[in-house]
Parts: C-alpha cells; structure tokens; sequence
C-alpha cells in the first residue's frame, strides 16, 4: 500500500479547509481582539465607546484600505465568523438576562417594553418604505436597532434576512451615533422631566439603544437608577426573540409569493437557544470566575462578528444608500425619546 497517497487523500480535505477559511478568521479574530482591547483604553471607555463599535470601524478600514484584493482571500473566513460566531455570540448573550429580573419590572413594564419594540418596528417600516423610500432591508435593519438592542439585533435580524452588508453597516452605525447622543442628552434633561429615580430608570432601559449606553445613562444618576434601567432593556433584549420567529416566517411568506414555490422558513435556532441560556441563567447562579470569562467571550464574539461586517463594507456602497436611512434612524430616536417619556409619565 502506499501510505503516502493514502496520507495525501486524508490530509488534503483538512488542510484546504484551513486554507479556506484561516485567512480571513484570522483576521476578523485579530480586528475583533483589537476592539475589545481599544475598548477598554480609558478615553475610549470613558466616551462609552463599545467594543463593536470599534470593531466595525476597524474592519472598513482595512477593508476598504485593501479594495478588492480583499474578498478573493478572506470572504470564506469572514463569513464564518459573520454566521457562525455571531450566533455563538447571541447565545451566550442570554447570560445577561433571567426570568427573575423580567418578572421584577411589573406588568406596566413589560408593557411598555412591547409598546416600544412593536411601535418602533412598525413606524419605522411605514415611514421607512412609504416616505423615506428605504428599500425593506434598510428599512427594517435600522428600526430593529432603534427597537431592540442597537448593533445585536442588527446583526441577529440580518442573519434572518441576509441583506447586503452595507445595508447591515449603516444601520449599525445609526443606531450607534443616537444611542450614543443619549449617554449625553438623557441626564442633562432629566432634571425637567418630573421623574423620580426610578421612573426615569425604566424610561432610560425602555428607550436608550445599546445595553452599554442603559448603563452609562443610568450611572450618571445613581447605581439604583443604572440597575432598574438594565433590568428593563435586557427585557427589551428578550423580545428579540419573537421578532426574529416573525421576520423569519414573514421572509418565507415573501419568497412564496415571488416564487410561487414553497419555502421552508428559516428559524432562527440560536434564538431559542438564547432563551435557554437565560433559563439556564435563571435557576443557576454562576460564580464571577466563570461568569465574567463568559461574558467577555460573549463581547469578543460579537466584535469579531462586527469586525467581520466591517471587512465587507465598500464606502462606495454607504454612499450609494445616502443620507434616507440617517432620516429614518433620527425620526425613530425622537419617538423613542418622546413616546418613551410619555408611556413612563401615563404609566406612573
């Protein structure tokens, strides 16, 4: 026998697969560490810069420093860590949230809660598509942001609708300029609101962006504040489930009525997943040894995933999009900030 024919047969499948796909995992891992540890540089952290927002601005550069030399070598890579990453990192997201801390918001909370994401998601594709004339991707890419948990729920929806990567990009950099107004705005006109502590703590988790910002717009008042405001935005955060099941259901519809041939509809698994983690997380107390190295694997997944978007957005592309999905972003954060303290103020 020659064992080394037989080497080569069994060896190829291997090491072509690492050639495949090494290159450009590599280098989303290496764009994704890079904003994990730039996040953590103290202007940066005391600006409220998260990592995935250094993430994807580090991943255009390159990409667009490299022009179309880039794609032939590492597409296979990125999009690895586009799909299979990003889920992993929606997954272990779950460790965030429990059932115990939705149940401690009240009924008045959940409510507003589903107010704001149905209300958001449904003004922002009518006034998206019908006065804006967003395309349905742009459209409903940048009201999930607004809705649910910014730059997260972007990326889950988008592995649901699976749209172009500039479409993704700027909706994640939408959502990331006016959640990070909020960090700014949000304690300067607490004083006028007629809030007390608590009830500005729910406004702040019901309508600020990203689960950073909650925590930076509640810190700025008291711990007490910060703490109620996170228990109301991971509640919003959990209402990304059924989104997902919804869009995902509604894009088979769509593809039957296109094709006229039926289409299984693509569930979002790591979805449920997700709510099995926070079940998990419900009934077992993890001790911070275990916990913290979880939750810092959780963001480094999703800064690779962001990294990996950023490495397959062309400038060219944003610009043709123009400036309609900014528009539409600005119009939603001034219903999340009126409409949310409204809610807060019939609520109390």
């Amino acid at each position: 026998m020659n064992t080394n024919s037989l080497a080569v047969s069994t060896d190829n499948p291997a090491s072509n697969a690492v050639r495949r796909f090494l290159p450009g995992l590599a280098l989303a891992i290496a764009l994704g560490v890079a904003g994990l540890l730039l996040a953590g540089w103290a202007p940066l952290q005391k600006a409220q810069i998260s990592a995935l927002t250094i993430a994807i601005v580090l991943g255009m550069v390159v990409g667009n420093s490299f022009g179309a030399q880039l794609p032939a070598t590492f597409v296979p890579g990125v999009l690895v860590a586009q799909q299979k990453l990003l889920r992993l990192g929606v997954i272990l997201y779950g460790l965030r949230l429990s059932f115990g801390q939705i149940a401690a918001i009240g009924p008045a909370g959940l409510a507003i809660d589903a107010i704001i994401v149905v209300g958001t998601l449904t003004l922002g594709s009518f006034l998206g598509r019908r006065v804006f004339g967003l395309d349905r991707y742009s459209a409903l890419l940048t009201s999930v942001g607004s809705a649910i948990c910014g730059a997260a729920a972007v990326l889950a929806l988008e592995r649901v609708l699976k749209p172009d990567p500039a479409k993704v990009a700027i909706a994640v950099a939408t959502v990331v300029l006016f959640g990070t107004l909020d960090i700014f705005l949000y304690p300067a006109i607490y004083p006028y609101l007629g809030m007390d502590a608590a009830h500005f703590g729910l406004y702040t988790g019901a309508s600020v962006h990203e689960v950073a910002q909650v925590i930076a717009v509640g810190s700025a008042i008291d711990p007490a504040t910060a703490d109620s405001a996170v228990v109301v935005k991971l509640t919003r955060v959990m209402l990304l489930v059924p989104v997902l099941f919804f869009f995902g259901w509604r894009q088979a519809k769509l593809s039957i009525n296109a094709s006229s041939e039926k289409t299984k509809m693509p569930l979002p698994w790591f979805a449920l997943a997700f709510v099995a983690v926070s079940a998990v997380n419900s009934v077992v107390v993890f001790p911070p040894s275990i916990k913290g190295p979880l939750l810092t694997l959780d963001t480094l997944l999703l800064a690779i995933a962001m990294a990996a978007l950023g490495l397959e957005t062309r400038v060219a592309k944003l610009r043709a999009l123009g400036p309609k999905p900014l528009l539409l972003a600005a119009t939603l954060w001034l219903w999340l900030i009126l409409g949310g303290a409204a809610m807060v103020r019939f609520a109390a």
